[in-house]
């Protein structure tokens, strides 16, 4: 018999016409049947496989139809099959042919959503609108994003090589010739027009109707492919669809009816595919129906083939989220007030494992289920993650705040577009003020924007990102609409922030914790299943065992899987009721470490093959110096240590996904998304952390041994990679290559105090002696993460051995490889030195022992024409630049670009070097090749303690660049006002002209700084100064349409007549560049309509032969003459 723990795909079928057409589809069928099902299933279930997929096929029980006898097929199965990740209802409905959608007998109609509109909808027969029929009563959650993503790339590939889908329906015809005279193809498809009415239902159309009442469609072509496929919206209900005149006025929205998805797609989250049948017109009959069946069978099987196998395990369990789960939050006061708008802010601390993640994920499906059909709301949601700090800096929060909302709008917001080519073009990034500032806008665009951060206690706090980040959502939320929600530890930091906010402790309920052990008893043994009396003794002992922590009620039901007799269970249930956490979350944390430590001993207790990979996936997930990807692991456990010739890689040495997460006791779970295969929960991290020495005492020596051994295959043998395409194939080749090469060498140096240590060396020296391997290894460290063309063959070549001893801080490597005669002095293709590599890194130990040695210490490359010291400054790394100054490193040496040390400690923000340098005597009037200052430099990257500095140290402040600009017209440029106001206060002159003649207020008119034009304004700068051409700031701000700017310059007094060299005033320039809002403000204000330039000409004449109608018109109004 079948074990049904070995069955991943789900396939619901509502007639036994499906039910036979998905049968015939079946690579193989596995004849024996499910060992065990649950006892009260009356489903009858054939099981195969199709491609290397397990699929448990049932159909609803004759003579039913409807929503609610899928609903009981599905909950059946999910209680039969506990290991099913996706689901498929796959049968025939009824067409919804229209202008726009050219819908033939045969076809298929696969559900996919359109304009945020879910896939399948439910509609009411007893709802009827005037002029709109019927009325949705629900909204359905949308298929899985694995499925629509395999819909999306079989869709791709119909597209451009066609399908086979009824040479696959003729094929399984000739092996099966009794099928044909129900299954074939039918040879007449008839369409009639609505308002025409089958006369009698016991006789067929080809009897009883008037052939003038048919709809005459055009054949189809022979590049068109029969049948067609179409992607839309279903609509389902428990009533059959007969009506034309009711079906058209869906069609707009429609493909297809049916009776059956409705009732699974909020818990039996599938994708619905359909063969057409029939038309849904009082013209239905079954005709069509065999060949339908077998239509949407094929599509099926076809889609099944597009996703691998290792996808649908990463799936999260259907059972995992459970209907009902949460409904407390849901219902509660305080979450319905947040909705509404009463409350702005709405703070869910709650103990560690108490289910936060799983009730943010809920919250945010109802709201996009509450709210999916109003394009005027916004709904935007992050997860902070502990292990992935460095990638969610404020920056990368806010945009992808930013991101989410702009996606929700139609059509895209253009300054999100602007802001995107601007930075595009100039190779950045924006700067956290100017995400925000389009977030800000973007969430004005709705009447309403909800915002969910889970965790904000992982975000990170280094350098204020934590605060940083909350500081623009508080910003936003006065600004705009916008309700926050936030969950979070009890983390002192964080609860003092939301005093005053509406609070809403989050726990595990007893209901919740019922529902989720009811869920998963099929993971227990099968005897469990057929004893009710001790199920229950499980859903109550565990859930009042745990008090609230959902983790613990997935660690204790784990606990159970190796309990083989009941009282062994029982046994097992009493120990859990002594362990009941009490209130303080310190004791509630002392439980759950015990928890952990039980499931070691346990993992440990498991037959050594099983216990060794156990150990050895808990080891790597722990350990690995960032998130792995499953197929990354398991490379990692592929590779066999110890071999003098690696060899290559063996695919039949890889563990199943599944085999890695089971033998780990509950510990391991794949991330769904992002295919990354992680511990359970931030506290099992924190546990192994705390721990890592006693279970995994050697873990860096090993992980060091498999990178090495796996950077040492053969495959690496050719070295550099002369193309991003050969690069970029060596990558999806080989999995761990990236996380080997960049990181053997940590692993390493951390492995020197392990008891392992010593097997490591020779395998380093094997491999560093290697060119072509240390040549492949450094590409990939050296590589920029921007995919931009020819990006792999940035890195420099002929790298040595000792480099990357170098880089990774290996002094006895680099000691043996010098003993051995390899130069400390040898460069790569760059031009730099092992020294300059160590002085970029900063390792202390490495850059003294290469001066020891004497290698040359002012050696420039071919780069930058940078030194080692330049190096060291620019990636300040203090100790470096000590050291290499005391060797009389040459402190004001110059590069390529006229950079000295000094420079590039300034513009890389290190503040401890440039005081060590400035102390060490470095010059402070320097100037690099395009005229940039010690002062500019650190104004252009906004660093008001760097600018504090060089002022208290003596920088000039009227130092000139190559355009005759100082400090000051930078300073106003980047738009700080504080760095603005600390260099008016130290006497930066605002009257200086750069080369076209305009003062600094000039520079702030043109740029559109409001703020720093107010400022200049303020501290005395001269609103009627002049440049070249006699143009004062006034007209600058009318030739660039700044409104807003006119109007301050023209309440401080700016002079409305002035004129240019060309004898034009503001006005002039206003309506010859089509402002009108400028030239009514001006008008507004007394400026004279009448004036003439030099060539006699006003400001009507301008606008008109400029084709500025609205200006003209103004000017018109204001009585100006023709």
């Amino acid at each position: 018999m079948c074990d049904p723990r070995n069955y991943t795909v789900g396939w619901i079928c509502a007639l036994s016409t499906e039910y036979v057409a998905a049968q015939v589809f079946l690579d193989e069928r596995h004849d024996e049947g499910p060992a065990e099902v649950s006892p009260n299933d009356n489903n009858v279930y054939t099981l195969g496989r199709i491609g290397k997929h397990n699929i448990v096929i049932a159909a609803l029980p004759d003579g039913e139809y409807g929503l609610s006898s899928a609903a009981c097929v599905a909950r059946d199965m999910l209680h039969s099959f506990p290991n099913v990740r996706i689901g498929l209802m796959v049968g025939i409905g009824g067409g919804a042919p229209s202008t726009k959608h050219d819908i033939r007998l045969g076809d298929i109609v696969v559900g996919a959503s359109r304009d945020g509109k879910s896939s399948v909808f439910q509609y009411d027969f007893g709802k009827a609108i005037q002029g709109q029929a019927f009325r949705p009563t629900g909204f359905l959650n949308q298929s899985p994003p694995l499925l629509r993503a395999a819909v999306s790339g079989l869709m791709a590939r119909y597209e451009s090589d066609g399908h086979q889908i009824e040479t696959s329906i003729n094929s399984i015809l000739e092996k099966k010739p009794r099928m044909r005279r129900k299954y074939a193809k039918p040879t007449t498809d008839r369409l009639y027009r609505t308002e025409f009415i089958h006369p009698e239902e016991c006789r067929s159309c080809s009897e009883t109707c008037d052939p003038c009442n048919l709809i005459s469609r055009p054949r189809r072509d022979e590049y068109e492919n029969s049948p067609m496929i179409h992607y839309g919206q279903i609509a389902s209900a428990n009533c059959l669809m007969k009506d034309a005149k009711i079906r058209d006025q869906l069609s707009k929205d429609v493909l297809c009816f049916e009776m059956e998805a409705a009732g699974l797609m909020n818990h039996f989250p599938c994708l619905v595919i359909r063969g057409i049948c029939d038309y849904s017109d009082s013209h239905k009959n079954k005709e069509w129906q065999g060949y339908a069946a077998m239509a949407a069978a094929a599509y099926t099987k076809d889609l099944l083939c597009q996703i691998a196998p290792s996808r649908i395990e990463s799936e999260k369990k259907i059972t995992d989220v459970l209907a009902g789960t949460g409904q407390w939050l849901l219902d509660s006061p305080e979450f319905n007030a947040w909705v509404e708008g009463e409350t702005k802010t709405l703070f869910c601390p709650g103990i560690p494992g108490a289910g936060k993640t799983i009730l943010a994920a809920i919250l945010i499906e109802s709201l996009h289920s509450r709210f999916h059909d109003d394009p005027k709301i916004g709904i935007a949601y992050l997860y902070c993650n502990f292990r992935r700090q460095d990638e969610q800096k404020a920056e990368d929060l806010v945009a992808s705040l930013l991101k989410q909302l702009a996606q929700r709008l139609s059509p895209f917001p253009e300054c999100v577009k602007s802001l995107y080519d601007y930075h595009r073009k100039r190779s950045t990034l924006p700067h956290l003020d100017e995400v925000s500032g389009i977030l800000q806008s973007v969430a004005c665009l709705f009447s309403r924007v909800f915002l969910v951060i889970d965790a904000l206690d992982e975000c990170r706090e280094a350098g204020s990102c934590r605060a940083n980040f909350l500081a623009e959502i508080f910003s936003l939320q006065a600004k705009s609409r916008t309700g926050l929600l936030v969950t979070s530890r009890f983390v002192p930091e964080v609860v003092k922030i939301f005093t005053g906010s509406t609070t809403l402790e989050v726990r595990a309920s007893k209901e919740d914790v019922q529902r989720y052990v009811s869920g998963h008893l099929g993971q227990l043994r099968p005897f469990v299943a057929k004893n009710r009396q001790l199920q229950e003794e499980i859903k109550t002992s565990v859930s009042e065992a745990v008090d609230g922590m959902f983790l613990l009620a997935q660690i204790y039901l784990s606990s159970l899987d190796d309990k083989i007799t009941a009282a062994m269970i029982r046994k097992a249930l009493r120990q859990l009721r002594k362990q009941t956490p009490s209130s303080s979350e310190s004791e509630k944390l002392d439980v759950l470490n015990q928890a952990y430590t039980n499931t070691m001993d346990r993992v440990n207790e498991q037959k050594p093959g099983l216990r060794d990979l156990a150990q050895k996936v808990l080891s790597w997930i722990t350990c690995a110096r960032r998130p792995l990807a499953t197929v990354e692991l398991q490379h990692a456990l592929a590779v066999t240590v110890g071999e003098l010739e690696p060899g290559e890689h063996d695919p039949e040495n890889e563990p199943q996904t599944e085999d890695m997460v089971s033998v780990c006791a509950g510990l391991v779970a794949v991330d769904e998304e992002s295919g990354i295969i992680r511990l359970v929960h931030y506290t099992t991290q924190e546990f192994f952390e705390r721990t890592r020495n006693i279970w995994f005492p050697n873990a860096d020596a090993n992980m060091a041994q498999i990178c090495l051994t796996y950077i040492s295959y053969d495959t690496f043998s050719s070295g550099f990679r002369p193309s991003d395409e050969e690069f970029e194939w060596m990558l999806e080749s080989n999995a761990l290559y990236d996380y080997a090469a960049r990181n053997w060498g940590y692993h390493a140096r951390a492995a020197s105090i392990e008891a392992k240590a010593l097997e490591l060396e020779q395998p380093m020296l094997r491999f560093l002696k290697s060119k072509a391997k240390v040549s492949s290894c450094a590409q990939v460290i050296n590589a920029p993460d921007s995919r931009s063309p020819s990006y792999s063959q940035y890195p420099p070549n002929d790298v040595t051995g000792i480099h990357l001893a170098v880089l990774f801080g290996l002094s006895e490597m680099i000691k043996i490889l010098s003993k051995d005669g390899y130069p400390l002095d040898s460069k790569d293709t760059d031009g730099r030195t092992p020294l300059s590599w160590a002085a970029e890194n900063g390792d202390e130990a490495v850059v003294k022992l290469l001066v020891e040695r004497n290698v040359e210490i002012e050696s420039v490359d071919s780069y930058a024409g940078q030194t080692p010291l330049s190096w060291a400054a620019r990636y300040g790394q203090i100790a470096a630049v000590k050291l290499l100054l005391e060797a009389g490193a040459e402190i004001e040496t110059k590069d390529k670009n006229d950079d000295t040390p000094l420079l590039w400690a300034i513009r890389s923000g290190h503040v401890a070097v440039v005081k060590f340098l400035l102390a060490s005597g470095a010059e402070l009037k320097v100037k690099n090749k395009i005229g940039r200052t010690p002062l500019v430099l650190s104004i252009f990257d906004e660093q008001e303690e760097m600018v504090r500095l060089l002022l208290k140290s003596g920088a000039e402040t009227e130092v000139k660049d190559k355009d005759g600009r100082t400090a000051l017209f930078w300073a106003v440029e980047i738009g700080k006002e504080i760095i603005v106001r600390l260099l008016l206060g130290s006497g930066a002159e605002t009257e200086v002209k750069e080369k076209d003649g305009g003062t600094v207020l000039f520079w702030a008119v043109m740029r559109g700084k409001k703020a720093m034009v107010r400022l200049l304004l303020e501290s005395g700068a001269e609103r009627e100064a002049r440049d070249k051409e006699e143009s004062t700031p006034l007209l600058q701000a009318a030739a660039y349409g700044h409104r807003a700017m006119v109007k301050l310059l023209l309440k401080s007094g700016a002079e409305k007549e002035a004129k240019d060299i060309y004898g034009r005033t503001s006005l002039f320039w206003a309506a010859m560049r089509g402002y009108n809002d400028v030239v009514g403000l001006l008008l507004k204000s007394g400026a004279e309509a009448e004036v003439k330039d030099i060539e006699g000409r006003t400001p009507l004449f301008w606008a008109a032969v400029r084709g500025h109608k609205a200006v003209v018109e103004t000017l018109l109004e204001s009585g100006a003459r023709k």
